[in-house]
């Protein structure tokens, strides 16, 4: 007629902790990305600033005020 003692604020943490897991989970499979996705993303980025850097024009030559 023994019981098991449970004391209640750990197994409330533990279950806690299963339901955080739970949902991390699921994030990880709804948004996670694969390094390579990561790394393809950011080489097509910086391609892109690149691309947009080497068309950028330089503006007019300003002459302070008074050199006239």
């Amino acid at each position: 007629m023994s019981a098991e003692i449970v004391n209640l604020r750990q197994a409330r943490k533990h279950k806690q902790r299963q339901t955080r897991e739970k949902t991390a989970e699921s994030n990880r499979q709804k948004f996670g990305r694969t390094k390579a996705e990561r790394e393809a993303d950011r080489r097509r980025r910086d391609m892109h600033e690149k691309q947009v850097d080497g068309h950028k024009l330089d503006g007019p030559a300003t002459t302070p005020p008074g050199d006239n």
